[in-house]
């Protein structure tokens, strides 16, 4: 009798064959293609205050003035006040500079007191000024360009490590005691550092400057702790002899900066999703729709593995019943990602391992979840999330429940696994819990190194119908969103029972209407055009 061989993975391991009706499949990528491109007409109309600072921080504006305040907020603020933002932040800086700026804070200081009604240029002068602001983005994008490659250089040099990449947090709010934290997880195996960010800083419509020392719940995103804990990395990778990877959150009101800050600094993967910030920090849909398009473009060119949240509207709604809206979620991350020109390598799709597990068959409808996943993406490094919101205070039964989800990981072939701790219910986790998570998965990993090629699913059986009855749902959600639009969708908690207002969050007056001059180079040379 001849049984299917199962599905090669680009990393040599084999998962088992999950069939799929590939009509199904196609009219599920159509669908999200449509829903997207709705997007993307108004996205191509707009810019906001985060991306024209973005395009201040790729000219050099790097630095905070005088009172600790960023120059970029400073420049964009006066702008916006004056109306005078839909032609570009990056036009009036050359205006700047060319009529006697000679640095930054100058530079600032003559666009704060522009008037607001500026005399137009002659049409020469105009093109002379573009012309010599493209020739500076190129000059940056090149800049950018060497430092990634003085990463990828590293990461060729040490290797990164057999798939799935173990990946843990830190997120003390020193920076300095991160570091510690973070050799330590190395020291023990891990193969991905993610630095938590501060509670809230999503909501904070500028990137705090320099290295911090405080902050509630994870450590603050900033340019200074990125190089900090990238240096600290790249000694311990050499120590070590493999590549450690290196993660951060470029999500709210600052999504684009922080890729931008995150791309300098030679950052690996940055979590990174279309809606995260709509649903669970209410941020305007349009300013995060507009500011995740403009950043994946950054993570596109600097080759940043992104991160996406659905594993988080399994937290909010019901795991099992909202399975579904995960799998429509990817299909829109993915259409959104290659828009922005991300090839599937750096498509980190994310899903979780949510499941009550009072419930029979958990693990069967999980593998068909994490199966699913994998096979709708083939090419993606998916990321698989650990058990959260129905772990316990009982850290024997948090173990426990965490080694189901590594069984899983490693039969569906995911290949970034963030891993639990035991104590995850009731703090931030101690060394000690790292080190048992990591021995645990490294454990796993070696035991069922060969299941995924021996094990078959029983046609007709329960992972093969849950997967199909995942997939029919998905299918009908995207209908749903191509005829009435992502917004409407969000609108009517279509996903993860959250509904947002179109109008309504946080950021919606940093939204600009583009002008019939707007000027930025970078969008020009991220776009080819």
């Amino acid at each position: 009798m001849a049984y299917p061989s199962g599905m090669q993975l680009r990393d040599g391991r084999t998962v088992p064959d999950l069939p799929l009706e590939p009509a199904k499949v196609e009219r599920c990528r159509a669908l999200a293609d449509e829903a997207t491109a709705k997007v993307l007409e108004m996205v191509e109309r707009h810019t906001t205050v985060s991306i024209e600072r973005t395009a201040l921080r790729l000219l050099g504006l790097h630095d905070a003035g005088p009172r600790g305040v960023p120059l970029v907020n400073v420049a964009v603020d006066a702008l916006h006040e004056k109306r005078l933002l839909g032609r570009g932040a990056t036009y009036w800086l050359g205006r700047a500079l060319r009529h006697g700026a000679s640095d930054p804070v100058s530079a600032v200081d003559r666009i704060v007191s522009l008037p607001a009604h500026p005399e137009p240029l002659p049409a020469a002068e105009e093109r002379a000024l573009e012309d010599e602001l493209r020739r500076d983005a190129r000059a940056a994008v090149d800049e950018l360009r060497r430092r990634v490659r003085q990463r990828d250089a590293l990461k060729a040099e040490l290797g990164t490590g057999p798939r799935p990449h173990k990946y843990v947090i830190v997120a003390t709010g020193n920076i300095h005691d991160d570091v510690e934290q973070a050799r330590a997880a190395a020291e023990s195996g891990a193969d991905v550092v993610a630095v938590i960010r501060s509670t809230a800083q999503s909501l904070l419509d500028y990137v705090p400057h320099g290295a911090t020392t405080e902050g509630y719940g994870g450590t603050y995103a900033t340019q200074e702790n990125f190089r900090i804990m990238r240096a600290a990395l790249d000694e311990e990778s050499r120590r070590l002899g493999r590549y450690l990877h290196l993660t951060n959150y470029s999500s709210g009101l600052c999504m684009p900066e922080i890729a931008f800050t995150a791309a300098w600094e030679r950052l690996d993967m940055l979590l990174n999703d279309a809606m995260y910030g709509i649903l669970f920090r209410d941020i305007n849909m349009r300013r995060t729709l507009c500011d995740q398009h403009f950043s994946r473009r950054i993570c596109a060119l600097a080759g940043i593995v992104i991160n996406t949240g659905e594993d988080n509207y399994i937290t909010t709604a019901d795991a099992d019943e909202a399975a579904h809206t995960v799998i429509a979620s990817q299909f829109v991350n993915e259409s959104f990602a290659h828009r922005a020109g991300l090839p599937d390598r750096l498509l980190g799709l994310g899903h979780a391992f949510e499941i009550d597990p009072a419930r029979e068959d958990t693990i069967a409808r999980e593998l068909a979840q994490a199966l699913l996943v994998r096979t709708l993406f083939p090419e993606a490094p998916i990321k698989y999330m650990p058990p959260t919101k129905h772990k316990q205070g009982d850290i024997f039964f948090s173990h426990a429940y965490d080694v189901m989800a590594d069984v899983v990981a490693w039969l569906t072939g995911q290949e970034i696994q963030l891993l639990g701790m035991m104590t995850e219910a009731m703090h931030n986790p101690f060394l000690m819990d790292r080190h048992v998570a990591l021995k645990t998965a490294d454990y796993v990993y070696r035991a069922w190194r060969s299941m995924g090629a021996e094990l078959r699913l029983a046609p007709g059986g329960v992972v093969e119908r849950r997967a199909d009855e995942t997939l029919g749902k998905a299918l009908a959600l995207l209908e749903e969103v191509a005829r009435d639009g992502l917004m409407k969708a969000i609108g009517n908690a279509r996903f993860g029972d959250v509904a947002r207002a179109e109008d309504g969050g946080k950021g919606l007056s940093g939204v600009v209407e583009r002008g019939p001059g707007y000027f930025n180079p970078f969008l020009e040379i991220m776009e080819g055009t």
